[in-house]
Parts: structure tokens; C-alpha cells; sequence
């Protein structure tokens, strides 16, 4: 993995619609949330315009029925979008479109990405197909054979202060979860600079009901998740493999084998729309290590980037809300280290970082579309 700051070829800064042509590109899957939140991120990209909507459905939707909310609001930036979904035809996205957002299920995601990939498109996944690198802890997570392990040994995971470099080389961009983005972000600095231990580490987490996704469920519903607070997942949470993995891979001392046992993850439901805010527990490598150290850590690994804001205070659900911001806090308290941070799940934990990704994948100023 680079170092968190490091820069590809392209720039970092929002630019002007003037700079580039924009690249046409297709969300396939755009009836769910990441969907939709997707398509009014591109709306207002200067550099990017969706080419196709792609929908599995055997009746085409349109996308403005679906969402009424972007009746007379498809005019963008770079274009006006077509409302008509059409087929998942292969063909047809490899000679409209330079990159295809996938906002698919899990196992439809293993089944397009090949065929796309064969013809010249370039691919960033919103599922978890292509995050776990071993096809085995994947299934246990998942609970299904994984059936593309050809391409998953290529692709880059695409948490992009981390991995700017290789995310501008990819072809296949496995966008991350929302989980394990805010505790990698917060996480990694410090683990690399050597300021907390890399064992008994507590990832206390919770999210808004859209990360449960659009398709009803009885525990997401009014009735159950309104005026309520939940613990759910515990241990089996599909996002504890992937934020091992990236803490692993991301920091030496963890690929030495130092530390043999996972982060302990524990994911909660919040009664509102949208945002996730983690409570991350660390054990600080020495009495030296304050808060002044901690925090002048997180600030000199994010110096420079345009998303990511350490700060002196705690950060809350409203200043990250509808922004593909990270917002980070860290103090030493009665010998622990406490992290605090916060994303919004759609945008920097979902499509947003997609848009982040499918910039850099591109050649564009990586914060355009997302300023």
C-alpha cells in the first residue's frame, strides 16, 4: 500500500469543466440507494456523465419514476441523462462507456465484471465481491463460492488516500465498505507510525438504516429501528474480515505476523437515515505517547488531502452528512488511545469514494464531481 498522501499523475484539485472531455460512464444497478447517490454525484461532475443505466430487471425502470425526486432534474453538468434503464448488455457498455459503476449484488457483480473487463471497460465495484483477497474467508463471510477468483487476485482495493498509486494503474477497483473505511482511516496512521499497539484494538460503530440498504427488512423498518438503538453482527458482521485484511496489508508490523488476533468489531443501528460514527479503543505503545503525538500524527498523514479533516474536537453524524468527508479525532484517556470518526455511508462510504476512485482510475482531478 503507498503512504496515505501520496499523489498520482493526475491532480488533486477540482478543476474547471473546461479541463476534460467527460468521460462517459454506466451505473448498473441504479434502482438502490448507492445507485441514486451516485447519479446526483455525476449529475454535478464536471468530467463524467452516465452514459447508460443498466437495471436486471426483467421491465425496464425508468429512473425518474423510480426516484421521483429526479423528475426534471437529469440535466447535468455534462449532459442530459437518459430516465430509461435499458439491459445489462455488454456490448452495448463496452461501446458507450470508458468505466461502469457496479451496484450490484455480491454474486451478479462476479458474473458482469469478467465480461466487462474482456471488453476494454473498466470496472469500480460497490459490492464486496473483489474486497477480500482469500476466496475462502470470503465464502465463510458471504456464504457463497467465489466464481471470479481470476480477477480477484487483480484487483485493487480502493481506499484511495491509501492506495492512490495502484487505484490509478487498476482496471478493477474494489470500492470498501463503509465500516472498515472510517476504521482504516482512522486506524492506519497510527498503527504505522508506531503509536498504538496493534492488539486490543475495539471498533465500536454505528450506522443509519440506509446502509441496510433499499429492500425492506423487518429490523430496518419505522416501527423496530425508530426511536431504538441496537448492537447487531457481533463477530459475524461481514465487514470484521475486510477491516483485519486492510490493517493487515496496510501496516508492517501486522504482515510480520506480530499480531495474531482480529480487531474486535461491533457494529449498531441507528434510528436515522444516514452517517456512521466509530468509537475506536486503542492501547497506546508507551507512556509517552499523548495526545499531542496522536493528533500530530493523524495531521502530518492527511496533510494535503482534501477529504480527510483531523480535528481538535469530536466530530459529529451533521458536519460529514451528504459530504465525502472523513472527519478523525484522536486523545489519550487513562492509558487508552480513543479515536473518533466520522463518514456518511452513501457518499464517502459508498459512492462517493467510487467517484473518488473512478477519478483517479481516469485521469481526473480526484475531488471533481465531489467538492
Amino acid at each position: 500500500m503507498a503512504d496515505a498522501g501520496t499523489s498520482n499523475g493526475g491532480s488533486r484539485g477540482a478543476g474547471g469543466p473546461s479541463a476534460f472531455t467527460p468521460a462517459p460512464v454506466a451505473i448498473l444497478g441504479p434502482t438502490g440507494y448507492t445507485g441514486l447517490e451516485l447519479l446526483e454525484i455525476i449529475l454535478r461532475h464536471p468530467g463524467m456523465r452516465v452514459e447508460y443505466l443498466g437495471s436486471a430487471r426483467e421491465k425496464q425502470p425508468r429512473i425518474d419514476a423510480e426516484f421521483p425526486r429526479l423528475v426534471g432534474r437529469l440535466r447535468g453538468a455534462s449532459g442530459t441523462i437518459n430516465p430509461q434503464c435499458e439491459p445489462l448488455d455488454h456490448d452495448a457498455i463496452a461501446a458507450r462507456c470508458r468505466l461502469a459503476f457496479l451496484c450490484l449484488p455480491h454474486e451478479a457483480a462476479m458474473e458482469h465484471t469478467p465480461k466487462l473487463l474482456e471488453r476494454g471497460v473498466k470496472v469500480v465495484d460497490l459490492s464486496a465481491a473483489y474486497r477480500l483477497k482469500d476466496p475462502s474467508v470470503y465464502e465463510k463471510a458471504y456464504g457463497h463460492h467465489h466464481s471470479d477468483a481470476k480477477n480477484l487476485e487483480h484487483a485493487v482495493y480502493g481506499l484511495t488516500e491509501i492506495m492512490r498509486e495502484q487505484v490509478a494503474r487498476a482496471r478493477l477497483c474494489a470500492n470498501p465498505g463503509c465500516y472498515p473505511t472510517a476504521a482504516a482511516l482512522a486506524l492506519l496512521p497510527l498503527l504505522r507510525a508506531g503509536v498504538i499497539e496493534p492488539g486490543g484494538l475495539i471498533v465500536n460503530a454505528a450506522s443509519g438504516v440506509s446502509g441496510a440498504g433499499r429492500e425492506p427488512k423487518p429490523n430496518t423498518t419505522l416501527v423496530e429501528a425508530g426511536e431504538n438503538f441496537s448492537a447487531y453482527g457481533i463477530g459475524v458482521h461481514r465487514h470484521q474480515p475486510e477491516i483485519n485484511q486492510t490493517l493487515h496489508l496496510g501496516t508492517p508490523a501486522l504482515r510480520a505476523g506480530v499480531h495474531p488476533h482480529g480487531v474486535l468489531f461491533v457494529p449498531h443501528l441507528l434510528p436515522i437515515e444516514r452517517g456512521i460514527l466509530e468509537t475506536i479503543y486503542a492501547t497506546p505503545t508507551s507512556g509517552k505517547v499523548d495526545t499531542a503525538r496522536v493528533m500530530d500524527v493523524l495531521t502530518h498523514a492527511y496533510a494535503g488531502e482534501p477529504f480527510v479533516l483531523p480535528r481538535t474536537d469530536a466530530p459529529t453524524l451533521h458536519d460529514v452528512q451528504r459530504t465525502n468527508g472523513v472527519h478523525i479525532n484522536a486523545r489519550v484517556v487513562s492509558g487508552r488511545v480513543v479515536i473518533v470518526a466520522a463518514i456518511d455511508n452513501l457518499v464517502k462510504g459508498a459512492s462517493g469514494q467510487a467517484v473518488q476512485n473512478a477519478n483517479v482510475m481516469l485521469g481526473l482531478p480526484e475531488t471533481a464531481g465531489l467538492a
